[in-house]
């Protein structure tokens, strides 16, 4: 009859052997998934970016045409466009020693890359 072994014995000796040819495959499992991870998180900022850019760009276009359609109206005599009614209301102010606070969408936001 062969000698019995208790398994923790096993354990005892197989234990620092498997750390040892072990270590090595979680590190590259770990490092890998970290540089997946990264190279994840550039990609959704870029594509983040080109939403915006892509954004700025119609919002110009919109603008540019709103302009274009507007030359053609000229207000009567005596009247003010919306852009000089709102030039006479900053000379008004800054002559009343008033600033005027303006915001503008993405003051709050911090763009890290």
């Amino acid at each position: 009859m062969p000698p019995v072994v208790p398994p923790f014995l096993i354990g005892l000796v197989v234990a620092p052997l498997a750390k040892r040819l072990l270590e090595p495959l979680v590190r590259g499992v770990v490092t890998t998934s970290v540089g997946v991870v990264m190279e994840a998180k550039r990609a959704a900022h870029e594509a983040g970016e080109s939403i915006h850019d892509l954004a700025a760009e119609v919002a110009a276009d919109v603008v540019a045409a709103r302009i274009a359609s507007d030359d053609g109206r000229r207000p009567t005599e005596g009247a003010l466009s919306d852009g000089e009614k709102g030039e006479a209301v900053d000379r008004a102010e800054g002559e009343a020693g008033t600033s005027k606070a303006r915001t503008t969408a993405g003051a709050g936001r911090a763009q890290t890359t």
